[in-house]
């Protein structure tokens, strides 16, 4: 993911906030990114127990804008993106004609005809070409807005309290994935309760000027409920125990939807044709017929940590690889994704290990989540 030296790094509206703070900063997706402020445990706990505060300003935001934004949509991703009611948002995939999952995406209706589409950074540019070639014939525009937003989230349990004090927008009356337009901290801000850590929580769009005044005055709302800034590392933590997968691991151009076992993103019974149905059908007979290798979690029973690439083994034979894995602030052990042999998916499937540098490490096979928070 590291940039050439004709492409510098992208910096963030809060760049030097983050510099401010002590954060150790890192090449993601061709942008300077915070992996940590400073421990990443002590971030994870807070998401967990309190409340974190995250820039995702490197996110893709793509508007899709028109009359026919809506078929476009539809015809351009898996999902059934007519069907969602205006603030409502949807998760959904665009894929490639042969089937092969180009990313993972967040939808949201804004209004009638004026969708946002939240493509991953790695990822955002790749989308946004697709987007713009499946529009030929549509009488609907897409633009890059990437420029036009910063992104914050603030993540745990304590934070519907902590921008409730800042806002008067009704947040309890906002349902997951949902998104409102409102006022925070005197900022304009597209409000919407998504996230990528298991918890509760808020992502606000907002001008990149806006950034760092909206960063400063949830700092303060949260201090007292002990909110602190967290890191891409801790984020990437939360959504491995969440069981939520990450593009260029569980997610890639070889996997369709249903390899991933996520095939209900698919929706065929939807108006129109879409790119890569007819390889879609395929997959999902395949899938009925003969399980391709499932996404299972494994939990360590020693402490060696799997890293994504790792074999997966069962008595000798290679049985799948591992896709991520850390260690658990939340469990105390090291945690692991990895897609295996259906034979060996079932939680508790006896003799299942890892591979770590010639070592076969035991592994308890369990269903995923690892983690679910509390309702």
């Amino acid at each position: 993911m590291s940039s050439s030296a004709s492409h510098p790094l992208r910096h963030t509206a809060l760049d030097a906030l983050h510099r401010s703070l002590g954060a150790t900063m890192t090449d993601f997706a061709g942008w300077d990114m915070p992996l940590r402020y400073g421990s990443e445990r002590d971030e994870h706990v807070a998401v967990r127990t309190r409340a974190g505060l995250f820039d995702l300003s490197h996110m893709g935001e793509i508007a899709v804008t028109g009359p026919e934004a809506a078929a476009l949509l539809n015809h351009a991703l898996v999902g059934d993106i007519a069907s969602v009611g205006v603030g409502r948002a949807r998760y959904t995939m665009i894929c490639r004609e042969d089937g092969g999952i180009l990313d993972d995406l967040i939808v949201y209706r804004l209004a009638e005809t004026e969708y946002l589409v939240v493509a991953n950074a790695s990822n955002a540019q790749v989308v946004l070409d697709a987007l713009t070639e499946r529009a030929a014939g549509f009488d609907a525009e897409v633009r890059d807005d990437r420029d036009a937003y910063a992104l914050l989230a603030v993540q745990g349990p304590a934070s519907p309290a902590i921008l409730q004090s800042l806002t008067d927008a009704d947040l309890a009356g906002l349902k997951y994935y949902a998104g409102l337009p409102g006022t925070v901290a005197g900022v304009q801000a597209l409000i919407a309760r998504t996230g990528y850590t298991g918890e509760d929580g808020f992502e606000l769009f907002v001008a990149p000027a806006d950034a760092e005044k909206l960063w400063q005055a949830l700092t303060d709302a949260g201090a007292d409920a002990g909110l602190i800034p967290c890191g891409l590392s801790c984020r990437d933590t939360l959504r491995l125990e969440a069981g939520m997968p990450l593009y260029g691991h569980e997610l890639t151009t070889s996997l369709t939807p249903f390899d991933a076992g996520l095939g209900r993103v698919v929706k065929f019974g939807k108006d129109g044709d879409f790119v890569g149905r007819e390889a879609l059908r395929r997959a999902a007979e395949r899938a009925a017929e003969n399980p391709p290798r499932v996404l299972v979690g494994l939990v360590a029973e020693g402490r060696r940590v799997p890293r994504a690439g790792y074999p997966v083994v069962a008595g000798g034979e290679v049985i799948g690889e591992v896709t991520s894995g850390a260690p658990s602030p939340t469990l105390g052990k090291p945690i692991a994704m990895a897609y295996v042999d259906a034979a060996h998916a079932a939680p508790g499937a006896e003799g299942v290990g890892v591979d770590i540098r010639g070592s076969h490490e035991p592994y308890e096979v369990v269903a995923l989540p690892f983690y679910k928070r509390q309702k």
